[in-house]
């Protein structure tokens, strides 16, 4: 099933709005996705033994106590993959992790992802400046034009931060005013 699975992933990178919306649902729905043992909304089709698989599943209980049902997606060799498909209330996407511990620079981490989703989740796992990351994001979305959302997980939020969003002129003090609080 491995070779279908990377099939199907593939697909991912050649198709736009409502077949890539499909392809989501369709990859959400396969069989090889079983439920996570010990929770809840999270399934995984393998990849345990993966190093980041426990990063992969401290984000995915953050999301769904949010309310997501989270698609823990495999890394088939040879094809750029994002982490998750993440669902609420019908709607499908696909998200990068990125978990920041250290004093590691957002934006080079926001970087990586560029090619493999246009959707990324920032897990704040440290003191970070909010001024510089709201900075940082706003970078990211100038130098990546495909991007779409940022969210950014920290302690018991989820901060969406949208393209538009920070185009606002007050964006950094709003970004800060949700980060701060």
């Amino acid at each position: 099933m491995e070779n279908n699975i990377a099939l199907e992933l593939a697909r991912l990178h050649i198709l736009q709005g409502a077949d890539f919306i499909r392809q989501l649902k369709l990859l959400a729905s396969l069989p090889d996705f079983h439920p996570v043992v010990g929770e809840t909304g999270i399934y995984s089709m393998g990849g345990e033994q993966s190093e980041d698989y426990p990063s992969l599943i401290n984000a995915a209980r953050l999301l769904v106590r949010m309310g997501y049902r989270v698609f823990v997606l495999p890394n088939p060799k040879g094809i750029r993959t994002a982490d998750f498909i993440i669902e609420s209330k019908g709607i499908y996407k696909m998200y990068d992790l990125k978990t920041i511990q250290g004093k590691t620079s957002v934006l080079d981490r926001l970087l990586e992802s560029i090619g493999q989703t246009n959707h990324v989740v920032l897990n704040i796992c440290t003191t970070y400046n909010a001024r510089l990351l709201a900075t940082q994001i706003r970078t990211y979305f100038e130098v990546n034009k495909e991007a779409l959302e940022v969210l950014v997980l920290k302690g018991r939020k989820v901060i969406s931060v949208t393209r538009r969003f920070t185009l606002n002129s007050s964006y950094i003090w709003l970004f800060r005013d949700k980060y701060e609080k």
